[in-house]
């Protein structure tokens, strides 16, 4: 059974950073692309950024594009998310995906394995 753990979510400022960690345990899945996805309140789970198996491929939300940074620790099998340039409309519970199963790599549907998420909040 494969686990992914989220890390790294707090509470902070407008402005500030923050990084999160998803770490994979259980049955490897290292070659396995990752992505996260983030539900505010009252809204429905949407794509925030991807990277794929090798960690060559990224693509993210436009929101989110030019402050947030995915990337990949193959040895390690953990995927963090930069976080700059926080807003409070960032405000969400951050969830880590793994195992594309189809080509929409945005489409949350798409994903085999799932983390409980992570809270993060900013205020103004």
């Amino acid at each position: 059974q494969v686990q992914l753990v989220e890390s790294g979510g707090g509470l902070v400022q407008a402005g500030d950073s923050l990084r999160l960690t998803c770490a994979a345990s259980g049955r490897t899945i290292s070659n396995s692309a990752r992505a996260w996805f983030r539900r505010a309140p009252g809204k429905e789970r949407e794509f925030v950024a991807f990277i794929s198996d090798s960690g060559i491929s990224t693509d993210y939300a436009d929101s989110v594009k030019g402050r947030f940074t995915i990337s990949r620790d193959l040895a390690k099998n953990t995927v963090d998310l930069q976080m700059n340039s926080l807003q409070p409309e960032d405000t969400a519970v951050y969830y880590c995906a793994a195992e594309l199963r189809a080509r929409d790599r945005a489409d949350s549907a798409n994903y085999y394995y799932w983390g409980q998420g992570t809270q993060v909040t900013v205020s103004s």
